[in-house]
């Protein structure tokens, strides 16, 4: 079964999981379809009346909502997933799964994934958890579990962006992953990048950004490593953020006159201190520090380094400085041997 161009589906919530309310279109695919060999009508059922439509549907400017992750993940979440696209949504029955190609999009509350193709793949609920068909379902009682995205890919909610080539949003375990070339999350503050992937873990709040990771905050702030999980919390009173980012591997923290480096680091986003760990490293201009840990300020870019973390008795190697004199640019070499009698 093929809906032509400008289409669009509601995946509505059953009892139990999500179930196939209606299909529709615009009207150049309503003339189109009367064109076609006709198909059984099926038994009329009442017209519902603007406010359930209203209920039904996603509003066009939907309210916020707080700490919703971001906000396509989740089985167990009963709003309805809309779906359009321009050339057209393809239901393969045998399959179990919607296409929608062309500028495809789907939303669910204040969330919308874009891509030139998306594919919804849905299967029967259990029957301990199934119910009757509604007037007018097409397939009775089933759920989306995955959604998969190709092609220009942009997830978006009211306070982030992700963006990638391909992507793949599993509702059972209520994770997120975008692959491809050009990664990167956006939010008013904060541009995260990666290379290989992007990931939403939303059972934990937890986002990873993997390969070649980089996280710039305000444009000045910067945090790189191999591998960057950020912790997100959920305000009563405000939008989702972003509290914490772990790095591991080749960690560089930058401000605006230092550079430190070690093998693991954390950062904490509210007071705006990034903890160093392991052959930690800071240079100002020429001047270098070594040590096992160090502490950078990016909110007042005052950084200090040392043998040990702080309360830890055990007796490490102790701190050590290269300070470069001004007016040289690396130490002076030492004096080259006198020639052999």
């Amino acid at each position: 079964m093929s809906i032509g161009p400008l289409a669009r589906i509601f995946l509505v919530s059953c009892a139990a999981g999500l179930g196939v309310l209606a299909a529709a279109s615009y009207a150049p695919l309503a003339a189109q379809a009367q064109k076609q060999a006709p198909s059984p009508k099926p038994a009329p059922s009442p017209k519902p009346t603007p406010s359930q439509n209203q209920s039904q549907g996603p509003s066009p400017n939907p309210a916020p909502s707080p700490g919703q992750g971001l906000g396509l993940t989740g089985s167990n979440d009963n709003r309805p997933l809309d779906v359009e696209a321009e050339q057209g949504i393809e239901w393969q029955q045998d399959k179990q799964v919607y296409i929608a190609r062309g500028n495809a999009r789907a939303t669910r509350g204040n969330a919308t994934l874009y891509g030139d193709t998306l594919i919804a793949h849905y299967r029967p609920v259990p029957p301990d958890r199934a119910k009757p068909p509604d007037p007018g379902s097409l397939t009775g009682s089933t759920e989306i579990y995955r959604i998969e995205a190709d092609g220009n890919v942009r997830l978006k909610t009211e306070t982030q962006t992700v963006f990638g080539d391909h992507g793949v949003y599993d509702l059972d375990s209520a994770t997120a992953i975008v692959t491809g070339k050009h990664l990167r999350l956006v939010t008013p503050r904060d541009v995260v990048t990666a290379r290989d992937s992007l990931e939403w873990y939303d059972n934990k709040q937890i986002a990873v950004a993997r390969g070649d990771a980089l996280s710039v905050r305000d444009d000045a702030k910067r945090l790189a490593g191999d591998v960057l999980t950020a912790q997100v919390i959920k305000p009563a009173d405000g939008p989702s953020r972003i509290s914490r980012i772990d790095a591991q591997g080749h960690v560089v923290v930058t401000t605006i006159n230092e550079i430190a480096r070690g093998a693991t680091g954390v950062y904490n986003v509210d007071s705006g201190i990034a903890t160093l760990a392991g052959g930690v490293t800071i240079t100002r201009g020429d001047n270098e520090m070594r040590g096992q840990y160090g502490v950078v300020d990016l909110n007042k870019n005052v950084s200090r380094l040392l043998s040990s973390p702080p309360g830890d008795p055990t007796r490490r190697a102790p701190v050590q400085g290269l300070v470069i004199p001004r007016g040289q640019t690396k130490p002076p070499a030492p004096p080259k041997p006198a020639p052999a009698q």
